[in-house]
Formats: C-alpha cells, sequence, structure tokens
C-alpha cells in the first residue's frame, strides 16, 4: 500500500505555489512493544475514561476538549470550533526567509518529514523551488498548522524532494547557561590535550546510521522468545569492577595504548627507532 500523506496544502514562494503533501520520515513501528495485562489471567487490559466526580466510566462518543479557567470549570471547545480557527498557514507552507543551513541551531530540530509534489503538474514550480535552495545552500523557514498546532518547518533540498522539519519555538529551548555556568575554567596542559587529539584522530569516521544498531531492541527481542519458549529468564552477573582509573593522563594513556597493550604516541611526539641492519644468512 501507498503511504498516506500527513498533510495536504500547498507550497509558496512569494507567486510560485504548487500542491504538496507531506509524509513522516521516521517511524517506531518496528520497535518492540508491550501491552499491559492481568498478570493472573493473562488477558489484555484496556483503559477507560472515568469521570472524576462521579468516578462513572464515560462512553467515547461523550469525550470532549476542555481549557480550564478557573479550578474545575471548564470551556468546552469541540472539533468543529478548532476547525474554525484557521489561519494562512492551515493549509499552506508560505515560505517567509531564507537561512544558510549551517545557522539553524540543532537545538531547535524537532521532527522530519518528506515533501513531495502533489501530482505531475506540480513538479515544476516545486522543483524551481528545491533547487533554487540548492543552488544557494540555504533553507527556507515557513509556517505550518498539524495536529492544532502552529509549527515553524526548516524546508531544504533532500535528493529529488525536500525535507522539512519542524522546529521547536524559542520558549521550547531552555537556556544552556544555566546549566554550564557551574563548570569550572580549567586549564589542561599540552601533552594532555594531545593525547585526547590523537585518541579523535584514530577514531575518525563519516556518520553513517548502518554502523548502528539497538543492541537493546536486539536483546529484548531474544528475551521475548525465549521467554515465549519456556526458558526461565536470568539476569546476567555483572563485570568486576576494574578500578577507576582516577588520573587523567593515565586514563588518556591506557586509551591510547588500547586493549591490546600497543604504546602509541601522539603524532608530534613520536620517536623514529634506529634502524638495524640484517646480516646476510
Amino acid at each position: 500500500m501507498a503511504p498516506r500523506a500527513y498533510w495536504k496544502g500547498y507550497l509558496r514562494l512569494s507567486l510560485v505555489t504548487c500542491p504538496i503533501e507531506l509524509f513522516a520520515a521516521t517511524s517506531q513501528s518496528e520497535k518492540t512493544h508491550f501491552h499491559q495485562i492481568n498478570t493472573q489471567t493473562g488477558h489484555r487490559l484496556r483503559q477507560q475514561m472515568v469521570d472524576e466526580e462521579t468516578g462513572k466510566v464515560v462512553d467515547k462518543t461523550h469525550k470532549g476538549r476542555g481549557y480550564e479557567l478557573a479550578k474545575g470549570r471548564y470551556v468546552q471547545i469541540d472539533e468543529e470550533e478548532l476547525a474554525a480557527v484557521e489561519i494562512e498557514s492551515t493549509h499552506t507552507v508560505d515560505i517567509d526567509s531564507f537561512v544558510p543551513l549551517a545557522a539553524i541551531d540543532k537545538r531547535y530540530l524537532d521532527k522530519p518529514y518528506y515533501i513531495v509534489p502533489d501530482g505531475k503538474v506540480a513538479a515544476e514550480a516545486f522543483i524551481v523551488i528545491r533547487d533554487a535552495m540548492k543552488d544557494k545552500n540555504r533553507a527556507g523557514l515557513a509556517r505550518i498548522v498539524m495536529a492544532n498546532r502552529e509549527h515553524i518547518i526548516a524546508l531544504e533540498p533532500l535528493g529529488k524532494g525536500i525535507l522539512g522539519t519542524t522546529l521547536r519555538y524559542d520558549y521550547e529551548v531552555r537556556d544552556e547557561r544555566r546549566y554550564f555556568s557551574e563548570i569550572p575554567n580549567v586549564r589542561v596542559s599540552k601533552e594532555t590535550l594531545e593525547l585526547a587529539e590523537h585518541i579523535l584522530d584514530t577514531k575518525a569516521s563519516d556518520f553513517d546510521p548502518k554502523k548502528f544498531t539497538d543492541e537493546y531492541e536486539l536483546a529484548l527481542r531474544k528475551l521475548v522468545k525465549r521467554k515465549a519458549a519456556g526458558k526461565k529468564i536470568e539476569a546476567p552477573e555483572h563485570a568486576e569492577d576494574r578500578g577507576k582509573v582516577i588520573d587523567l593522563m593515565e586514563a588518556l594513556r591506557r586509551s591510547v595504548q588500547g586493549d591490546r597493550g600497543h604504546k602509541a604516541r601522539p603524532r608530534g611526539n613520536r620517536r623514529k627507532k634506529p634502524t638495524r641492519s640484517r646480516k646476510a644468512a
């Protein structure tokens, strides 16, 4: 089955407009999920909505939304009334501005979506907008309404399509100074820094998400399989504590040497070993 669009509307750049579709770029469906069950009967449990005053179970048809005006006093808002809150971004992603891709603070990135043109007629305008951003290496900033909320969305070229990433508002991102202010200013020696840099160099790599495996998920699946087969599940014994290395230089030297015990020196401090002449047999 073809994936279902999460949102449909229009993409607009000045007077250029084209219909588009948004699709969720990520999924949690492949992960192992558990249901709540009755441990005595093995039957699945179902959650019910209960009126906090009467204690009676409320039918789904009577479930609605309410905004608390005062303690225990609510104003009821139904779906039709929410639909009346229409602003331009409800149906149109209007690009307000363009910023360098590197200028977007990663803390503001929220959820990614794939954006595609809705129909062949829309393809030409879509490609013009996509390629203009690609040539300038810039991301477009726009607004979009999804799930009864307005979001800022960053648009950038991705292959033949456009990647749209919703952004958090400034009030949602905590000020790092609240957490970093107590970190002391410590001067480290040149040798210490060179050792750390050497470790970074030996572990240099390109980002490839395929290299990362969810070890916990794999172990969880094995546990479920073993339990379903009637096998006893026991917690593994913890490895013995090898002792903490308190001295920073000693910890870095051990890291450079590696598990095999091979000694290594930072590039700037490597000494050439004297060459030995080979005697003819």
